[in-house]
């Protein structure tokens, strides 16, 4: 109530004004009539004078609410003048206290998660590297249920992988080196870690790309990619069949021969924890890998796509604005 008469104390001055001056101005003009147009025009006079004042002192208040674009600046008001300026002034600047510190609050949460989340993910693989020494060790008796917790532990070595590589990406821009690298000998990188897959799935890798193939990009994180891709055009592709890797017209082709993508699951194989109907029948989908690879793609400026016809599948990476021209 304090406020509503503080914003209306001009109207209230204006009509005492008015009412007290009106019966000195119809005594002094004696003949109303007369004297009408004078009249009017002087009310109207005092009124639009008032009505301009009032609006430059709102002036602030009014351009504040009619803009569109927000900013970071737009959460105070600089200067204000009149008592309802004031009061939103103040008002917006509680809501700017009270939003930056949520804003702390939640982006020390999420530190905290992302510590806890790396902390255990590091726990997690010692005592799944000492099983694996462990089940290595002992080769003279290997066993089918050593053999079982062998490929147990190495999905399990690769899904906390998976974590990891996602709780790097929430920093992804900040970590990027990009530096000249050979797309051959990154790619033999690759195959060489996903060797024991190739023979375990029967399927094996056909690389063809030049010896003086130089692209620019992050060595740690187009590896991740690669081994991504890699590592499910084995998942899913045919046993006895071959993985055709082409490198052509500055474009990077990952292609196997296996069961079609339909074509309303490529829409969203990109998707977080998506696994398509393959995927939740087999049940070793974690539905995170193509996230990470669209992510990281994304940041790295390598358009990508994705096709499947006829039993083939390809992902193709252009590096045509990452190739070093010669």
């Amino acid at each position: 109530m304090k406020l509503f008469f503080r914003d209306h104390l001009s109207v209230i001055i204006l009509y005492c004004a008015s009412f007290l001056l009106l019966p000195w101005i119809i005594h002094s003009l004696d003949d109303l009539s007369s004297h009408y147009l004078y009249f009017i025009f002087l009310v109207s006079f005092i009124f639009t004078i008032w009505l301009i004042g009032r609006y430059y002192r709102r002036k602030k208040l009014y351009a504040h609410l009619q803009n569109n674009t927000l900013t970071s600046n737009d959460l105070h008001l600089h200067e204000p003048q009149s008592g309802i300026e004031q009061a939103y002034s103040q008002k917006l600047r509680q809501m700017q206290y009270l939003y930056l510190t949520q804003q702390q609050y939640l982006e020390e949460q999420e530190k905290e998660k992302q510590l806890v989340i790396s902390h255990f993910a590091h726990q997690m693989k010692t005592p799944l590297s000492v099983i694996q020494l462990i089940i290595q060790s002992n080769t003279t008796s290997q066993s089918e249920h050593l053999q079982t917790i062998d490929h147990e532990c190495e999905k399990l070595t690769f899904t906390l992988n998976q974590l990891l590589t996602y709780e790097r990406t929430s920093n992804l821009v900040a970590d990027l080196k990009i530096e000249a690298l050979s797309l051959k000998e990154l790619m033999k990188e690759v195959v060489n870690d996903l060797k024991d897959y190739f023979i375990a799935k029967e399927v094996f890798p056909k690389v063809t790309i030049g010896e003086n193939t130089i692209i620019y990009s992050d060595r740690k994180w187009l590896k991740i990619v690669l081994y991504q891709i890699i590592n499910n055009a084995i998942k899913y592709g045919e046993s006895q069949s071959s993985i055709q890797i082409i490198y052509d017209g500055a474009t990077l082709k990952i292609i196997n021969n296996g069961e079609t993508i339909p074509e309303s699951e490529i829409s969203r194989a990109f998707d977080l924890f998506y696994t398509g109907v393959k995927g939740r029948t087999s049940g070793e989908a974690t539905g995170i890998g193509l996230y990470l690879v669209k992510k990281i793609l994304t940041v790295l400026e390598h358009p990508f796509t994705l096709q499947s016809n006829e039993r083939v599948t390809t992902f193709s990476i252009d590096f045509s604005k990452s190739v070093r021209k010669s």
